[in-house]
């Protein structure tokens, strides 16, 4: 039996902050990771051969001054600036993104964009009262024209539900801020060729121009973080799956077990844990059962797989990545490696491609053979046309489970009697990122939740209502970025213990 000061679950972006922060400040700090090889969970970075690739695509770009500095302490001189490019494929064409107004005219014809502002205008005049759906939030913003050319089908290969099933707060979430009107605004901008940069962009994330990478990938950030923690004294442990865990309301006590890849089990004490697991499987490893168990169960996640096709192409492909909205396909995005950072290709001919496909852990995508994924791969992406299946001389899947909570009619009711039952139940239990709160964020959201909730253990009381942090990194309750009262708490009025059992 191994005795920590705090039991963090998953090495992701939210629990390596967390763990960083506390580790930092002196606090004996435990970390389990189901992965056997990578860190970083979603955000790793995966080696085929010398060939680097992402698990999603992962841009570093906030308006958290506090999570940019957390970057550059963790990873200070492997940082690149990096062109953002990213373009949709619809109906044979390629449309830049965000829209380049006249592009969009020319490939779209001058009808079908009179059709579109008709049709926007329209919205305008009846929008749609109290829209509970991402169709009714879409067509509410931009008009049911370009819904269903730029949003409806790539929406749809993602969730693998109808847009009417999914829940308005997702597209409240990812398209905050951008609204048809700042998209031709920017559009006619990017059009007549005047850029702004990402360092001095105030608007949604949707519209940055650049961003920052890590040279060798997001990975190389989060390897550096597990060392980092590992000479502060703590301790991270790979290839553990988190089996059950117990609280002593006497003891005020943890006791957690976990399963290693050999079998074997471990336990650990703890008198705080902090969970970034999918609430659902945080849920089932309480013992006893907690009353909202039913409730975790409901909730649902969408998984992927990234089919890598590497070879060498006479096209030049200056994109990140393309949104695929072609319903005659199965792929939704397709990602460039080289053009992320040349260093994740480790000669100067091949050109890395990741196919990525949304799907269902157990569906027939995800349990196809990895050779019939491959093919399928090969075929399409010649069919796009961005590489020919000839080209390609070698390629390898990788499967992502629960990558993105899914946001469906029930997920927040049931995330909320959740959330009043371990509030209640078990204070020193605290959630943290995407998974571990059910919220497709971004990765610096995901960090700013961790660095809120080492905030609160190290003075030992609620100061932050971590749920408060938005899709922009920021603690909503005070309009500020939420790490920088963190970490200067004078300046912000905090949230006490009895303010949070009041809530």
């Amino acid at each position: 039996m191994q005795r920590t000061d705090i039991f963090v679950i998953g090495a992701g972006p939210a629990g390596l902050t967390t763990a960083y922060t506390l580790a930092k400040a002196g606090r004996s700090v435990t970390i389990i990771e189901k992965d056997a090889t990578y860190v970083g969970g979603i955000s790793r970075t995966v080696n085929y051969k010398g060939f680097l690739f992402d698990i999603g695509g992962h841009r570093f770009f906030s308006k958290s001054k506090e999570v940019v500095a957390l970057w550059d302490e963790i990873l200070p001189d492997d940082f690149i600036e990096r062109p953002r490019l990213s373009r949709i494929f619809y109906r044979g064409k390629f449309y830049s993104y965000p829209l380049k107004a006249f592009e969009a005219l020319r490939n779209l014809g001058l009808m079908q964009s009179a059709a579109c502002m008709a049709s926007f205008a329209f919205a305008k005049v009846s929008p749609v009262r109290n829209p509970k759906t991402f169709h009714e939030w879409v067509r509410n913003q931009f008009g049911e024209r370009l819904f269903s050319i730029f949003f409806k089908t790539y929406t749809e290969k993602v969730w693998g539900m109808g847009c009417d099933e999914i829940s308005a707060d997702w597209a409240a979430q990812r398209i905050k801020g951008l609204s048809l009107g700042a998209a031709i605004v920017d559009g006619l901008r990017r059009s007549l060729g005047r850029r702004k940069s990402a360092a001095t962009a105030d608007g949604p994330k949707t519209l940055i121009e650049s961003f920052r990478y890590p040279r060798r990938g997001p990975g190389m950030m989060w390897e550096a973080a597990a060392r980092k923690i590992i000479a502060m004294g703590g301790h991270i442990v790979m290839g553990r799956t988190l089996e059950h865990l117990t609280f002593d309301e006497v003891r005020r006590q943890w006791t957690i077990v976990v399963a290693c890849a050999d079998g074997s089990r471990e336990t650990y004490l703890a008198n705080e844990v902090v969970s970034s697991a999918p609430i659902r499987e945080l849920m089932s490893a309480l013992k006893p059962a907690p009353l909202s168990l039913l409730h975790a169960r409901e909730l649902k996640y969408r998984d992927f797989l990234t089919v890598v096709l590497i070879g060498r192409c006479e096209r030049d492909l200056p994109d990140n990545w393309i949104y695929i909205h072609d319903e005659t396909v199965k792929v939704g995005r397709v990602q460039n490696f080289r053009s992320w950072s040349p260093d994740m290709i480790p000669d100067d001919v091949s050109t890395c491609l990741g196919l990525e496909y949304f799907c269902f852990e157990g569906d027939g995508l995800w349990a196809a053979d990895d050779a019939d994924l491959i093919a399928l791969a090969k075929a399409e992406i010649g069919k796009i046309g961005l590489m020919r299946p000839d080209d390609v001389y070698d390629a390898c899947v990788v499967r992502q489970a629960k990558a993105y909570p899914v946001y469906d009619e029930d997920y927040a009711d049931n995330v909320a009697v959740i959330r009043r039952e371990l509030r209640l139940r078990f204070p020193s239990l605290h959630l943290v990122g995407r998974n571990g709160m059910h919220k497709y964020n971004n990765q610096d959201h995901a960090m700013m939740t961790g660095m809120l909730t080492a905030a609160n253990i190290l003075a030992g009381e609620t100061l932050y209502d971590v749920w408060q942090v938005n899709e922009d990194a920021e603690y909503s309750e005070a309009g500020f970025s939420g790490a920088e009262h963190a970490l200067q708490s004078e300046r912000l009025v905090p949230r006490r213990a009895d303010a949070a059992r009041a809530a």
